[in-house]
C-alpha cells in the first residue's frame, strides 16, 4: 500500500488501511469535511496543559467564550464558561455578541448551529474537525431529498411536515426550513410534534428514529403501527406506497451510537443487582428500553432529576458515560451507576480533549483562527427559519 505525501504517517509508523491520523499533525483531504488541523498539538501527557489553557484563556479575556457540552470530559469542562446541551449552548453563544471567538467543545452540528445563530463578526471554532456525530451523518442531504421525492410520488408530501432533531447537519435543518418544518430538541419534541400535526397529517422525523417513536407513542398517543421506518439505503425507503399513505409518522432510520447500546437485559440486570434502583434513560434509547425504565428525559431532565433526588436513593443512568461519571461525583450522597456494563463514551465528542483545546486557545493568542465553522449563507437562512420556528413553539 502506498501513502500520498498528504497522508504521510509519523516516523516509524507502518501505513495500514486502518492507520489513524494524528490530528493536528496530518491531513486527510478525502474525508467528508476535510480534516485539516495545521500546527503541532501539545502532547496529551504534557503536565503543563492545564496551566497553558488557563494562561491562554486569561490572555484572550472577553474575546473568547468557551462552550462545553455535557458529554465532554472533565478536563475540558473545567474551562467552559457555560455547560449545557447543544441548543442551550448555541443560544448562549448568540447571547454573547461581544465575544469575538466562540470555542465550541462539542461536535460539528452543534458548532454549525452556533454559527447560524451568532453574528457574522463572530468566529465559531471546533477544536477538532473530526468531532462529528454518527447520528447526524446518518441523514445526508441527497438522501433526504430523495426521500421527499418518494413521499411526493406516494402523494403524501403535501400533507407531510418535516421535523428534524437538533442532532442534524445545517443542510438537513435547511431542508426542514425550506419545507415549512421545525427543529426540535429532546426536551421539546412533544411540542414540536404537536405543532407539526396541527400543520399536516404526517410527520417526517429525522434523523433519530427512537426519539421520534418514543415521543409519538408515549406522549402523543400514536401506536407503533402508526410509525414506519424509512431506510435511505433501500429503494423507496423499503416502504410501499400504501405504507406511506397509512403512516402518521415516517421515521428516518437513524440512531445514536451511544444510546442505542442500552438493552432491556441491562435494565433487568441492574434491577437484580441493586434492589430499589431507579432507572433513568434518555429518549434516544430504543423503545423497549424506554418502556422498561422508570423515568425518561433529556440530558437536562436527567441532571435535574439527580439534583432533586433524595439522599440515599439509587440511580442507573442510561446516557453518555462522561455525564454519568460527573453526576456520580456531584452526588456522593446517592448511588449513581452506569446502566451498561461496557464503556459507552461518545467517541466523536471525546475527540475534543485538552491538547486540542490548548492548541485552539494558544492559536488565537498568536493571532491564528483555527478550525472555523462557517455555514453557507442560503443554508444558514433556511436553517435559521427552522430554528426560529422551534423558538416560536407554544
Amino acid at each position: 500500500m502506498t501513502t500520498s505525501p498528504e497522508l504521510e504517517l509519523m516516523p516509524g509508523v507502518e501505513p495500514t488501511p486502518l492507520a489513524l491520523l494524528m490530528l493536528g499533525r496530518q491531513r486527510d483531504p478525502e474525508s467528508e469535511r476535510g480534516v485539516d488541523c495545521p500546527g503541532e498539538l501539545p502532547a496529551a501527557s504534557d503536565p503543563t496543559l492545564v496551566e497553558r489553557a488557563r494562561a491562554a484563556k486569561a490572555a484572550l479575556g472577553d474575546r473568547v467564550f468557551v462552550l462545553g457540552h455535557h458529554y465532554q470530559r472533565d478536563e475540558v469542562i473545567q474551562f467552559a464558561d457555560v455547560t449545557g446541551d447543544s441548543f442551550k449552548l448555541a443560544q448562549q453563544a448568540a447571547a454573547r455578541p461581544e465575544a469575538e471567538f466562540i470555542v465550541f467543545c462539542g461536535v460539528h452540528f452543534m458548532a454549525e448551529s452556533a454559527d447560524i445563530l451568532t453574528g457574522s463578526d463572530q468566529a465559531v471554532l471546533l477544536p477538532d474537525l473530526a468531532a462529528g456525530c454518527s447520528m447526524a451523518d446518518m441523514a445526508a442531504f441527497d438522501q433526504v431529498e430523495e426521500c421527499w421525492d418518494v413521499l411526493r410520488e406516494a402523494g403524501v408530501a403535501d400533507v407531510t411536515v418535516p421535523v428534524t432533531y437538533m442532532n442534524s447537519s445545517a443542510a438537513i435543518k435547511a431542508f426542514t426550513g425550506r419545507h415549512g418544518g421545525t427543529v426540535c430538541t429532546s426536551s421539546n419534541a412533544k411540542r414540536a410534534l404537536e405543532w407539526a400535526y396541527a400543520q399536516g397529517a404526517k410527520v417526517l422525523f429525522m434523523p433519530d428514529q427512537h426519539l421520534g417513536r418514543n415521543t409519538a407513542v408515549r406522549e402523543l398517543g400514536l401506536t407503533l403501527e402508526d410509525c414506519v421506518v424509512y431506510d435511505p439505503h433501500k429503494p423507496g425507503g423499503g416502504l410501499t406506497v400504501q405504507q406511506l399513505q397509512d403512516a402518521k409518522m415516517v421515521l428516518w432510520k437513524g440512531h445514536c451510537s451511544v444510546h442505542g447500546r442500552f438493552t432491556v437485559d441491562a435494565v433487568r440486570e441492574v434491577r437484580e443487582r441493586v434492589p430499589g434502583i431507579n432507572v433513568l434513560v434518555h429518549p434516544e434509547c430504543r423503545h423497549e428500553v424506554v418502556e422498561a425504565a422508570d423515568l425518561v428525559g433529556s440530558t437536562e431532565f436527567i441532571i435535574r432529576a439527580l439534583e432533586g433526588a433524595p439522599a440515599g436513593s439509587a440511580w442507573a443512568i442510561g446516557t453518555e458515560l462522561n455525564l454519568v461519571r460527573r453526576l456520580a461525583k456531584e452526588h456522593p450522597d446517592k448511588t449513581v451507576v452506569f446502566l451498561e456494563k461496557t464503556v459507552c463514551f461518545c467517541s466523536t465528542m471525546d475527540r475534543i480533549d485538552l491538547p486540542h483545546l490548548v492548541w485552539t486557545l494558544e492559536s488565537l493568542v498568536d493571532g491564528v483562527v483555527p478550525n472555523r465553522i462557517t455555514v453557507e449563507a442560503e443554508t444558514a437562512r433556511y436553517a435559521k427559519a427552522a430554528l426560529d420556528q422551534m423558538l416560536a413553539l407554544p
